[in-house]
């Protein structure tokens, strides 16, 4: 038996991109978001787009952002914002609302916890 990505679990592509837009969906509309939102341009679909590219590779699927930029580094388009533990757990509660959305099953969200948690965590650049 197959184990199954969460890119599988997620519905594929259509999944994929369906979590990217529902997380930056969320991100627009939750006043606790507040604070990350304004690190964005007022267009949210070129980073849409990007979201959906990385997650795509990141949760098991096609490695479509590593294709068309030819490198996986989170950190160096994070520098310019300062972003501490607070803009962290906001961006991790439009993670939850975004998988909620998509009707991730408890399994998945148990899955992602520590790896999504992780990821955030690293781009914090104000303790």
């Amino acid at each position: 038996m197959t184990e199954q990505t969460p890119y599988h679990l997620l519905g594929g592509d259509e999944g994929i991109r369906a979590l990217a837009n529902a997380f930056y969906d969320a991100m627009d509309d939750l006043p606790e978001a507040e604070h990350i939102r304004k690190m964005h341009s007022r267009s949210l679909t070129d980073v849409k787009g990007k979201l959906y590219e990385y997650l795509s590779g990141w949760l098991g699927g096609p490695h479509l952002y590593l294709e068309k930029y030819g490198t996986v580094c989170l950190t160096d388009p994070h520098k310019p914002y300062d972003i501490s533990e607070s803009a962290r757990d906001q961006w991790l509660y439009c993670w939850d609302k975004a998988l909620d959305q998509v009707g991730a099953t408890d399994e998945l969200k148990g899955m992602l916890k520590e790896p999504i948690f992780r990821l955030a965590d690293f781009m914090v650049n104000q303790r």
